[in-house]
Protein backbone atom coordinates (compact mmCIF):
# COMPACT_ATOMS: atom_id res chain seq x y z
CA UNK A 1 0.00 0.00 0.00
CA UNK A 2 1.47 3.35 -0.97
CA UNK A 3 0.69 6.66 0.60
CA UNK A 4 0.35 9.90 -1.38
CA UNK A 5 3.14 12.41 -0.80
CA UNK A 6 2.19 15.09 1.67
CA UNK A 7 -0.57 13.02 3.27
CA UNK A 8 1.24 12.87 6.59
CA UNK A 9 0.43 9.16 6.89
CA UNK A 10 3.00 6.40 7.03
CA UNK A 11 2.27 3.00 5.47
CA UNK A 12 1.99 1.44 8.93
CA UNK A 13 -0.59 4.06 9.96
CA UNK A 14 -2.79 3.26 6.96
CA UNK A 15 -2.50 -0.46 7.55
CA UNK A 16 -3.62 0.05 11.15
CA UNK A 17 -6.46 2.33 10.10
CA UNK A 18 -7.77 0.08 7.33
CA UNK A 19 -7.88 -3.14 9.34
CA UNK A 20 -9.24 -6.37 7.93
CA UNK A 21 -12.42 -5.90 9.98
CA UNK A 22 -13.04 -2.42 8.56
CA UNK A 23 -12.46 -3.64 5.02
CA UNK A 24 -14.77 -6.64 5.58
CA UNK A 25 -17.54 -4.35 6.86
CA UNK A 26 -17.04 -1.98 3.93
CA UNK A 27 -17.37 -4.88 1.48
CA UNK A 28 -20.66 -6.10 2.94
CA UNK A 29 -22.99 -3.15 3.57
CA UNK A 30 -26.53 -4.28 4.42
CA UNK A 31 -29.76 -2.59 3.38
CA UNK A 32 -28.34 -0.84 0.32
CA UNK A 33 -30.58 0.84 -2.20
CA UNK A 34 -33.59 3.09 -1.75
CA UNK A 35 -37.09 2.69 -0.32
CA UNK A 36 -40.05 3.25 -2.63
CA UNK A 37 -41.92 5.62 -0.33
CA UNK A 38 -39.90 6.59 2.73
CA UNK A 39 -41.29 8.61 5.62
CA UNK A 40 -38.06 10.61 5.37
CA UNK A 41 -35.03 10.70 3.11
CA UNK A 42 -31.82 12.61 3.82
CA UNK A 43 -28.60 12.95 1.83
CA UNK A 44 -25.45 14.06 3.60
CA UNK A 45 -22.04 14.88 2.12
CA UNK A 46 -18.65 15.14 3.78
CA UNK A 47 -17.18 18.32 2.25
CA UNK A 48 -13.54 17.41 2.75
CA UNK A 49 -13.58 14.08 0.91
CA UNK A 50 -16.83 14.20 -1.04
CA UNK A 51 -18.28 11.03 0.50
CA UNK A 52 -22.08 10.90 0.42
CA UNK A 53 -24.73 8.83 2.14
CA UNK A 54 -28.46 8.94 1.44
CA UNK A 55 -30.77 7.24 3.93
CA UNK A 56 -34.45 6.40 3.63
CA UNK A 57 -36.54 5.42 6.66
CA UNK A 58 -39.98 4.14 7.47
CA UNK A 59 -41.07 4.54 11.08
CA UNK A 60 -43.83 2.74 12.96
CA UNK A 61 -44.64 3.40 16.62
CA UNK A 62 -41.54 5.58 16.95
CA UNK A 63 -39.14 2.87 15.76
CA UNK A 64 -37.46 2.24 12.43
CA UNK A 65 -39.50 -0.35 10.55
CA UNK A 66 -37.64 -0.18 7.23
CA UNK A 67 -34.37 1.37 6.13
CA UNK A 68 -32.26 1.69 3.01
CA UNK A 69 -29.03 3.49 2.29
CA UNK A 70 -27.08 4.59 -0.75
CA UNK A 71 -23.44 4.83 0.32
CA UNK A 72 -20.72 6.43 -1.77
CA UNK A 73 -17.96 6.83 0.77
CA UNK A 74 -14.45 5.76 1.70
CA UNK A 75 -13.91 2.43 3.45
CA UNK A 76 -14.32 4.08 6.86
CA UNK A 77 -17.67 5.63 5.92
CA UNK A 78 -18.73 2.34 4.37
CA UNK A 79 -17.77 0.42 7.53
CA UNK A 80 -19.84 2.80 9.68
CA UNK A 81 -22.79 2.44 7.27
CA UNK A 82 -22.42 -1.33 7.46
CA UNK A 83 -22.67 -1.40 11.27
CA UNK A 84 -25.60 1.04 11.24
CA UNK A 85 -27.45 -0.87 8.50
CA UNK A 86 -27.05 -4.18 10.32
CA UNK A 87 -28.64 -2.90 13.55
CA UNK A 88 -31.00 -0.08 12.63
CA UNK A 89 -34.34 -1.90 12.43
CA UNK A 90 -36.27 -1.40 15.65
CA UNK A 91 -34.17 1.54 16.83
CA UNK A 92 -35.88 4.65 18.18
CA UNK A 93 -35.07 8.26 17.42
CA UNK A 94 -33.44 8.63 20.86
CA UNK A 95 -31.28 5.54 20.27
CA UNK A 96 -30.12 6.89 16.90
CA UNK A 97 -29.26 10.28 18.40
CA UNK A 98 -27.41 8.58 21.28
CA UNK A 99 -25.41 6.44 18.85
CA UNK A 100 -24.50 9.49 16.73
CA UNK A 101 -23.46 11.52 19.78
CA UNK A 102 -21.45 8.64 21.22
CA UNK A 103 -19.66 7.99 17.90
CA UNK A 104 -18.77 11.67 17.65
CA UNK A 105 -17.47 11.66 21.25
CA UNK A 106 -15.55 8.41 20.65
CA UNK A 107 -13.79 9.92 17.63
CA UNK A 108 -13.19 13.43 18.96
CA UNK A 109 -12.71 12.91 22.71
CA UNK A 110 -11.85 9.19 23.12
CA UNK A 111 -15.32 8.73 24.62
CA UNK A 112 -16.99 5.39 25.23
CA UNK A 113 -18.10 3.09 22.45
CA UNK A 114 -21.61 3.79 21.15
CA UNK A 115 -24.27 1.85 23.07
CA UNK A 116 -25.88 -1.38 21.86
CA UNK A 117 -26.85 -2.27 19.27
CA UNK A 118 -24.22 -0.01 17.66
CA UNK A 119 -21.21 -1.21 19.68
CA UNK A 120 -19.64 -2.54 16.50
CA UNK A 121 -18.66 1.04 15.68
CA UNK A 122 -15.77 0.46 18.13
CA UNK A 123 -13.86 -0.89 15.11
CA UNK A 124 -13.51 2.75 13.97
CA UNK A 125 -11.71 3.90 17.13
CA UNK A 126 -8.29 3.87 15.35
CA UNK A 127 -9.60 6.71 13.14
CA UNK A 128 -9.60 9.11 16.13
CA UNK A 129 -6.28 10.63 15.17
CA UNK A 130 -7.40 11.20 11.55
CA UNK A 131 -9.76 14.15 11.99
CA UNK A 132 -10.14 14.53 8.23
CA UNK A 133 -11.95 11.15 8.21
CA UNK A 134 -14.46 11.89 11.00
CA UNK A 135 -17.11 13.50 8.76
CA UNK A 136 -17.22 10.46 6.48
CA UNK A 137 -17.52 8.09 9.44
CA UNK A 138 -20.38 10.15 10.90
CA UNK A 139 -22.37 10.46 7.64
CA UNK A 140 -24.75 7.53 8.17
CA UNK A 141 -25.74 8.44 11.71
CA UNK A 142 -25.88 12.18 10.92
CA UNK A 143 -28.23 11.53 7.97
CA UNK A 144 -30.27 9.00 9.93
CA UNK A 145 -30.63 11.36 12.91
CA UNK A 146 -31.94 14.07 10.60
CA UNK A 147 -34.28 11.59 8.88
CA UNK A 148 -35.68 10.49 12.24
CA UNK A 149 -36.28 14.14 13.19
CA UNK A 150 -38.14 14.72 9.90
CA UNK A 151 -40.21 11.57 10.37
CA UNK A 152 -41.08 12.61 13.94
CA UNK A 153 -42.19 16.08 12.79
CA UNK A 154 -44.38 14.64 10.03
CA UNK A 155 -45.91 12.24 12.57
CA UNK A 156 -46.99 15.22 14.66
CA UNK A 157 -48.53 17.10 11.73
Amino acid sequence: MTVPKGSGLADSDLIKLYSERILALAADIPRTGRLDSPAASVKRRAPLCGSTVTVDVQVADGRISDYAQDVKACALGQAAASVVGAHVIGASRDEIHAARDALKAMLKDDGPTPPAPFGGLEVLRPAQEYKNRHASILLSLDALSEAMDIAARSDCA
